[in-house]
């Protein structure tokens, strides 16, 4: 699967059950559309989105589960529970939280990427990150690639901005994993995605500005109030 997505744009189809696309069918021509617009794979978030997608593209696609955990902040495939439950979708490679935070049930981030090797040996796995530590910690510990979504969304990095300085994080990022590094979050543009790209990442993921007409329609809003 990396090479396959190797220099090319990766799209996230997924709405959470609050939005008005939520819906497995709506998902999978979302990822058709995604197709014909030239994407060499899908992010996809529940084993029925999956499912769906795989049924109508034959792109690689990341697998994800969001759940909600009462004692921890980490919510994307944040247990082995959710590993198990991926490996039935179809998916190639399963995307987990590869942050330093406590994990549900106080799993630890090693053993959960040993135990997915273990079991599930033709499975990729991506570490989803938002520090440069974290991103070498990830590297080490077996992840197949690192990618930089959780950049901005964790309490240890809320001052940070991917784009920040020329995307200096990314480049701090470059220097120190040893695994193939896919920007994503806030690759808004198709400046910010070429712009990654010549940095030297091996992917790039964008969603919502693809995906989610009702955020898409709100920045042409705000730009007119």
């Amino acid at each position: 699967m990396l090479d396959k997505i190797k220099g090319k744009l990766v799209v996230s189809c997924q709405a959470l059950d609050n939005e008005p696309l939520h819906s497995p069918y709506i998902m999978s021509r979302m990822a058709v559309a995604a197709q014909e617009g030239g994407a060499a794979g899908i992010r996809s978030n529940s084993v029925v989105d999956i499912k769906a997608i795989k049924e109508e593209v034959d792109l690689p696609v990341i697998g994800i589960i969001k759940r909600d955990y009462d004692d921890s902040d980490v919510f994307i495939t944040a247990t082995k529970k959710e590993i198990d439950e991926l490996a039935t979708s179809g998916c190639e490679m399963i995307a987990l939280d590869g942050t330093c935070r406590k994990r549900p049930h106080n799993e630890d981030l090693a053993e959960v990427v040993a135990y997915a090797k273990e079991t599930y040996p033709n499975i990729l796995l991506m570490a989803d990150v938002a520090l440069v530590e974290e991103a070498k910690y990830a590297s080490e510990i077996g992840f197949d690639c690192v990618s930089s979504t959780l950049i901005g969304y964790t309490k240890e990095s809320s001052h940070l901005d991917v784009s920040a300085n020329d995307f200096a994080i990314l480049k701090e990022m470059l220097e120190v994993v040893t695994v193939p590094l896919i920007a994503e979050g806030n690759i808004n543009t198709p400046e910010k995605l070429a712009r990654v790209m010549d940095l030297g990442v091996h992917s790039a993921v964008v969603g919502s500005s693809i995906t989610r007409p009702q955020l898409i329609t709100k920045t042409f809003v705000d730009a007119i109030q």
